[in-house]
């Protein structure tokens, strides 16, 4: 089964999938080991451990779709790529969705917002005109019908600037035009999104960001309201940065503590493991 048809799979069960984001190689391949069936790249965390910027659509599609080929090489489970605006007319859309199935990307969101895009929890986003909007994922949809190994997350923030009756809309419309998933982002309480699950079918994905502007659930009740996926994109990034921070305090005022792991456990969950075991391999 590829990855493509793992995540497919996943996309029809009934069962919540909790689903936690990655930025690079080495927390994607960390999130594998801990035992998740997928993960999500995060635009977020790519533009601020990539570029050290802000997601406000600083970060370009090369620097993506490279750092889509090094999680993808770095994991055997599906990744679902942010893939923002698609970067561009409906050409560039159809370039960006062949590009991601090229490096492996096993799923691909395209967004509506204006670009230069932002994150959709931070201030002055908006998004294009419906048309424009349907255009970006009617170009995705055909990409992967012309033969791109690769589904197709359609995202709306239209929420913040028409308010939830217009990003129900396009919800459905790109369920419409063929979208695999749909994305409502930053509902403002649990009775919007409600009605979201409700009024939409098809998978849906939940993004539960720390401090955010949506509800912050627990998966129990994300799966009651019909959520399919639930993405973390803050979580193992915050925890990363706090952790790297008190070390780099402590460290500036001569203080050496007790190493957070072994060596040992180092070595391991960055795959000396098995380099080792190949490396015997072909020893002789």
């Amino acid at each position: 089964m590829s990855k493509t048809q793992a995540l497919k799979t996943l996309f029809e069960s009934s069962e919540l999938h909790i689903t936690p984001c990655c930025w690079d190689a080495l927390s994607a391949s960390l999130i594998e080991q801990a035992g998740f069936p997928l993960a999500f790249m995060s635009g977020f965390g790519v533009s601020a451990t990539r570029l050290g910027q802000p997601d406000a659509g600083l970060i370009s599609y090369a620097e993506m779709v490279d750092q889509a080929r090094n999680i993808v090489s770095a994991t055997s489970i599906p990744v679902i790529g942010d893939g923002d605006t698609g970067y561009g007319n409906a050409l560039n859309v159809k370039r960006t969705v062949q590009g991601y199935a090229n490096a492996g990307m096993a799923c691909i969101m395209i967004e509506d917002q204006v670009a230069p895009k932002r994150c959709g929890h931070t201030k002055g986003k908006h998004v294009v005109e419906r048309e424009e909007a349907f255009m970006r994922i009617r170009a995705a949809v055909h990409a992967r019908n012309e033969g791109a190994d690769i589904l197709i997350l359609a995202r709306t923030d239209a929420r913040a600037e028409h308010g939830l009756d217009e990003a129900i809309e396009r919800a459905r419309a790109f369920r419409e035009i063929g979208a695999d998933m749909t994305f409502l982002e930053a509902p403002r309480s649990v009775d919007e999104m409600r009605r979201y699950c409700s009024e939409v079918e098809g998978p849906k994905m939940a993004n539960m960001l720390e401090g955010g502007l949506t509800p912050f659930l627990q998966p129990a009740q994300l799966q009651d309201l019909g959520y399919t996926i639930s993405t973390y994109p803050f979580t193992g990034l915050m925890s990363m940065i706090k952790a790297q921070q008190e070390a780099l305090s402590q460290m500036r005022r001569g203080i050496f503590p007790e190493p957070a792991m072994t060596f040992s456990d180092l070595q391991k969950a960055v795959g000396f493991d098995i380099y080792y075991a190949s490396e015997e391999r072909y020893k002789y």
